[in-house]
């Protein structure tokens, strides 16, 4: 298989995914809705939504090296770090932030669909749980407080 860009449907089999780089592998997996309650942002939703969420995440593995997001790129997918360490690197390739199991990204893009406002690169193999925003869109209407726990989120990146 051809590496391609990872659209975030849902995959009938492994696919190779992700951005720039070293090949990641995008698979179906049914999800515990424990394993997102598990991260702070999502941690207090009610269980109905944490459900919601479940059935439309994707698994994502990312080898060391890997772009996860890159920056000016339009997103339209937020990606939870369930197991990994990266870094949000600036324009010069430095890293100036590091992202573990717990954190988030690619929220703003998600919420927004509008261009990535840095890059994150796997520093260590990663597993990262993901949702397209055409999955979100799906189930929008069913997760308000999934998306004002977003939005919160969002806020707050950004006055830092």
């Amino acid at each position: 298989m051809t590496p391609a860009r990872l659209s975030l449907d849902k995959y009938p089999d492994s696919v190779t995914a992700v951005g720039r780089g070293p090949q990641s592998v995008a698979r179906c997996a049914v999800m515990d809705a424990k394993r997102i309650a598990a991260f702070p942002v999502f941690a207090n939703l009610p269980a109905e939504e944490l459900n919601e969420l479940a059935g439309a995440m994707t698994e994502v593995e990312i080898e060391a090296g890997a772009t996860v997001i890159h920056v000016d790129d339009y997103g339209a997918a937020i990606y939870l770090i369930e197991e990994g360490r990266a870094d949000v690197l600036n324009d010069g390739g430095d890293a100036i932030a590091a992202l573990g199991p717990g954190d988030t990204l690619g929220e703003m893009g998600l919420l927004l669909t509008t261009q990535r406002t840095a890059t994150v690169a796997a520093r260590t193999p990663m597993r990262l749980l993901s949702l397209s925003g055409q999955d979100f869109d799906g189930i929008r209407p069913r997760v308000p407080e999934t998306e004002r726990s977003l939005r919160r989120l969002g806020i707050k990146r950004a006055g830092q």
